[in-house]
């Protein structure tokens, strides 16, 4: 029993250290890029790389020629798929998907958001990350492949500041919230905020709009405006 047990512990010492190096070796030789950077398919192919080369090291019953034979071979099939994806834009599309206008001129890309299965409260996260609290502030937004979301200001919203140009500065009277959602109300924005149904719907109608259901989309300004984005009716 000792023997057998001296044998296994240094049988996965060796092969623990050889699944290593060939993980090292053909990581460098795939290249390198910042998590950042990967996308979708990039991701779930590291992820495998990462569990043949786990299944080399910890598994006796799996033969140690199989696991590396088939760690090299998804290694080749990354290196031939980065390569079409360099030489081929629609084979590019194909592996890594392409980036999506999900906010044009401060209008939310209804469709693109759908397409993509993307929450508006999910949009909103990702513009606060940006320290930005208002999607009209947004002149686009474009979510790459990577998942990250790329935005450009309005001209309005770059530049100077209040500061710059000695402007006088006025406390904002709300945080930029959301108070309709797809045609229906936020009923905890609108506690937290302290404003009623009725007061959001005269602010409708002054816009011209007689029904919360046409509303996709609705957020409340620093300043009591509303800003509304219309549901299309190609949506």
């Amino acid at each position: 029993m000792k023997e057998l047990m001296d044998f296994n512990f240094w049988e996965m010492i060796i092969r623990t250290t050889l699944a290593f190096a060939a993980l090292l070796i053909l990581a460098r030789i795939l290249g390198k890029k910042q998590l950042s950077q990967l996308t979708f398919f990039h991701y779930i192919t590291g992820i495998a790389f990462g569990s043949i080369a786990a299944e080399m090291a910890g598994q006796t019953d799996v033969p140690f020629v199989d696991g590396l034979i088939a760690l090299i071979w998804w290694a080749v099939l990354t290196l031939l798929m980065s390569y079409l994806s360099l030489k081929s834009a629609k084979f590019r599309v194909i592996v890594d998907d392409e980036p999506s206008i999900i906010i044009k001129d401060g209008v939310i890309m209804e469709k693109a958001m759908k397409k993509m299965r993307l929450h508006v409260d999910d949009l909103l996260m990702l513009l606060r990350e940006q320290s930005i609290f208002s999607i009209q502030d947004v002149h686009y937004a474009v979510m790459e492949t990577n998942g990250e979301l790329s935005v450009m200001k309005k001209t309005a919203q770059q530049g100077a500041t209040k500061q710059d140009v000695q402007a006088p500065v006025t406390l904002p009277k709300y945080m930029p919230s959301e108070v309709i959602s797809d045609g229906k109300f936020v009923q905890k924005n609108l506690v937290e905020l302290k404003i009623t149904e009725e007061w959001v719907l005269k602010k409708l109608r002054k816009k011209g709009i007689d029904s919360v259901e046409k509303v996709f989309y609705a957020q409340i300004q620093t300043d009591g405006s509303l800003f509304t984005d219309l549901k299309k009716e190609d949506s």
